[in-house]
């Protein structure tokens, strides 16, 4: 990198690992060190919560705000009607208005947690772009907007062009998605002033489509910047656990499994997430994440209590912490510990074993959970099970049965 940012913004978060690229970082430092920079980052409405892989975003965002910038998180209340193609081999289910409303209600609540919402100049904003796409003329917008953009490049796009290459149906509709992208950097840009998208790296090709149609419309400079696509040092997408997504909001994620994803973070992650999910200065970020064998255990927790306590509160925190200190360290029962209650009827009639560790999300299926017990990865009370076809009963629940897949998850069962 030759240019050497003055900006606090673009100094810190090159120092953390957040910046993968940006269309023109002399030109984005110099308008940050001017005054007050509005920026967003989209988000579309297909869930009721957003999950750990949108959480990198979030910190940036909070980072900007920090900085004395001001956020804007757009809700795609209209392009969730559409649906982004981007790096997917097939078309999003499409959702009804009312549950994209209903999916946008639930988010603000995580977004709430992270930034400062109002009217001040460095507040964030809150805004959905089905304010200005839901009444667009079609024949307007194709003659003002949709001479823009060339076929030919929109072909180019690597979102697009993977679709293609592996002989994968791309509908019109969803091809149109990157032209209402690119016009909401616009609409953003005459009704607020913003001035900068972020965004992942796949999200590259939308940004810069926008920043030109900036350009041709309206003769005016703004600037694009990306986060790199993280994946675990095994490879696996960031944000996917062994039951599945790891959400923000509590009523889908408890705070102590949550806390618990966060714990079992590999040893070669540990300084890097530290950087990136969390607010301790750099320097003890470097320190924990160097700590060797048993040692690192400590950057793990401090990584777990710092994410969980931005996400959930302190208090939320510390409980999910003496919950694992119970399971772990006690061999206890903890009370945050993900629960499936047996009613009397199922108590009576008996449930496997094997569909118990799927719906205490301790097993994608009952094939995975099959695989579980008979390699040994499976548990009941910390005794290895042995036994796929074992029903468990009324008569077995005297007291809480805890469950137990590989080394780190839990669950308990009870009666009622």
């Amino acid at each position: 990198m030759t240019h050497q940012p003055k900006s606090d913004f673009l100094r810190i978060i090159i120092e953390r690992g957040f910046l993968a690229d940006c269309t023109d970082l002399e030109g984005l430092d110099e308008a940050l060190l001017k005054g007050v920079v509005p920026a967003y980052i989209g988000y579309d409405a297909t869930a009721k919560s957003l999950h750990v892989g949108h959480l990198l975003n979030i910190m940036l965002l909070r980072w900007f705000q920090k900085t004395g910038n001001k956020p804007i998180t757009l809700m795609g209340g209209g392009t969730t009607k559409v649906g982004d193609p981007s790096f997917r081999s097939d078309e999003r289910p499409l959702l009804t208005p009312e549950a994209i409303d209903e999916n946008i209600a639930s988010m603000k609540d995580v977004f709430a947690k992270y930034l400062s919402y109002g009217d001040g100049p460095t507040d964030a904003i809150m805004r959905n772009n089905a304010e200005w796409l839901d009444s667009l003329n079609y024949l307007e917008f194709l003659r003002d907007i949709g001479r823009h953009f060339s076929v030919n490049r929109m072909l180019s796009f690597e979102s697009v062009k993977s679709r293609i290459d592996r002989e994968q149906s791309l509908s019109f509709l969803e091809f149109n998605y990157m032209i209402l992208q690119a016009y909401d950097f616009l609409e953003l840009r005459r009704r607020y002033g913003c001035l900068l998208q972020m965004g992942g790296s796949d999200q590259w090709g939308n940004i810069v489509n926008g920043i030109d149609l900036t350009r041709r419309v309206i003769d005016e400079q703004i600037f694009g910047l990306t986060t790199p696509l993280l994946t675990t040092s095994d490879g696996r997408k960031m944000g996917k656990s062994q039951g599945g997504a790891v959400w923000l909001n509590g009523d889908m994620l408890s705070p102590y499994e949550f806390w618990q994803f966060w714990r079992n973070t590999t040893d070669a992650d540990v300084g890097r997430f530290l950087k990136l999910y969390t607010e301790l200065p750099v320097e003890e970020c470097d320190r924990l994440g160097a700590l060797q064998g048993s040692e690192i255990n400590e950057g793990k927790i401090v990584l777990a209590r710092e994410v969980t306590t931005l996400c959930h509160g302190a208090e939320a925190a510390a409980a999910a912490e003496a919950t694992a200190k119970a399971v772990f360290e006690q061999g206890g029962l903890g009370e945050d510990l993900p629960r499936v209650a047996l009613s009397a009827e199922e108590a009576a009639e008996g449930v496997s074993i094997v569909q118990l560790f799927v719906r205490a999300g301790l097993a994608k299926s009952g094939k995975d959970a099959k695989r579980l017990i008979a390699e040994g990865g499976a548990r009941m009370n910390d005794e290895t099970l042995g036994d796929t076809a074992l029903v468990i009963t009324g008569a077995d629940l005297s007291s809480p049965l805890k469950l137990t897949a590989g080394r780190k998850r839990h669950a308990l069962v009870t009666l009622g």
